[in-house]
């Protein structure tokens, strides 16, 4: 059985890209396009990892993150962050409020999918 994964970026090309690199890798995908709506797709769907960018509208990936380790069904859910920042403030930020891990965009599909794996595991 295929590993769902939630990935939650504003980008639709990044989306688009994300979608492709997963399913030729075996897994099923879910999309949002923001935190709100990635909360609401993860309570529909029940991703076994979710990807999320940071600077979205709406909720963005910090938001988002908390969100989803308030539900006490998906506190265990890996959080991998994909994003062009960097920072190490950013990174203990995104930490604190639950991430798993951190890949910087832009990122190499075969490193994603064996992050991925890696959480999943």
């Amino acid at each position: 059985m295929s590993k769902i994964v939630l990935t939650v970026d504003d980008s639709r090309t990044m989306r688009d890209m994300l979608r492709l690199a997963l399913t030729n890798a075996g897994f099923t995908v879910l999309q949002a396009e923001d935190g709100e709506h990635g909360l609401e797709v993860m309570r529909d769907g029940g991703p076994d990892v979710i990807v999320t960018d940071i600077n979205m509208p709406k909720l963005d990936g910090y938001g988002f993150i908390e969100g989803v380790r308030a539900d006490p069904v998906y506190r265990a859910t890996p959080i991998l962050v994909l994003s062009t920042e960097s920072s190490a403030e950013k990174k203990m930020r995104a930490r604190e409020a639950g991430a798993s891990g951190w890949i910087v965009k832009p990122f190499s599909p075969d490193k994603l999918v064996e992050a991925i794996r890696r959480v999943a595991a």
